[in-house]
C-alpha cells in the first residue's frame, strides 16, 4: 500500500513538472497532474527508455519529457476541438 502511495505522489510531481514545461498546462489539478505523470512515464519509457535517476520505478527524466509531450498533445487536441465548433 505504501508503494502505491509513493508511486502516485511521484506521478503527481512528474505531471506538475511536465505541465509547467509544456505550453497550455494540464487541466484537472492534482488528478490531471497524476494522469499526466502516469501517462508521461509510459510515453517517456517507450520513446527514451530508462536512463537517468530512477525513483519508485519511474525513470525521472524520460517521464518528465513524456509528461510534457502528453500535456502538449492534449493542448493541441483541445484547441483543435474548440476551433472546430
Amino acid at each position: 500500500m505504501l508503494g502505491l502511495l509513493i508511486t502516485l505522489i511521484i506521478a503527481i510531481v512528474i505531471g506538475m513538472i511536465g505541465s509547467a514545461i509544456a505550453p497550455g498546462g494540464m487541466p484537472g489539478g492534482i488528478l490531471g497532474a497524476m494522469l499526466a505523470g502516469l501517462v508521461g512515464a509510459w510515453i517517456g519509457h517507450g520513446l527514451f527508455g530508462t536512463w537517468g535517476p530512477v525513483i519508485a520505478d519511474f525513470a525521472i527524466v524520460p517521464a518528465i519529457i513524456g509528461a510534457a509531450i502528453f500535456v502538449f498533445l492534449l493542448t493541441l487536441i483541445s484547441k483543435g476541438l474548440r476551433s472546430a465548433t
